[in-house]
């Protein structure tokens, strides 16, 4: 039988994604920033200049080391941290209902801790309605701009209107319609309000 070691790239790989996980549960880092800074305090700030791009850990990767990062040391406080985040998410996209919101990243995967913020993805029309709405809401908010993956449709960057809701960050991209309807996100990268309140009565379920 075959004993397969890994290799050098796959050991740093390893430590990066640790390090990273680390910084993204500890003080809320988000995953680009947290896989840079990682891979310079393993490798260097030169090393980290040369280095190949197979050292460095894929999202999925650092995910995962995060949920094992949670279950090691806030097993008895995660649980209910997720479980509150999910909550106010059901209860912003009721708001939001108009605007055809859907949950994404930690909150959804349930690798979401202490200082992850929510993160929604809004298909409308005219963008600007969103902004009229929060701004009827007494909502203070900063707008942001990101490049769209090179997975998504269209170039013009995404708007991300960020700000403070209960004392928790939300941050709400916004695309057209369309951008719904071409998407290859699987429903696991994203979840509509059914589906956010049928995860939430699945986990319940189980607790029980």
């Amino acid at each position: 039988m075959d004993t397969h070691f890994p290799t050098d790239a796959a050991v740093l790989r390893s430590e990066i994604a640790v390090a990273a996980a680390r910084m993204i549960a500890q003080d809320g880092a988000d995953y680009a920033s947290a896989k840079r800074r990682a891979a310079e305090q393993i490798l260097g700030h030169s090393r980290m200049r040369k280095a190949r791009s197979d050292i460095l850990p894929d999202n999925a990767q650092i995910e995962e080391e995060v949920r094992i990062y949670h279950a090691l040391f806030s097993g008895d406080s995660q649980p209910a941290r997720l479980l509150h985040l999910r909550k106010m998410a059901v209860r912003l996209m009721q708001d939001l209902a108009q605007f055809n919101p859907h949950l994404t990243g930690a909150v959804l995967n349930g690798s979401a801790g202490e200082h992850s913020d929510l993160y929604l993805q809004l298909f409308t029309d005219n963008p600007k309605d969103v902004a009229l709405f929060l701004i009827n809401k007494n909502v203070n908010f900063e707008v942001s701009e990101a490049p769209r993956s090179r997975h998504g449709g269209g170039h013009d960057p995404v708007e991300t209107l960020s700000f403070l809701w209960n004392d928790e960050g939300v941050h709400l991209a916004i695309y057209g319609p369309d951008d719904l309807r071409g998407s290859n996100k699987s429903k696991s990268e994203r979840a509509n309000l059914a589906a956010l309140q049928a995860l939430i009565a699945e986990s319940q379920d189980h607790e029980a």
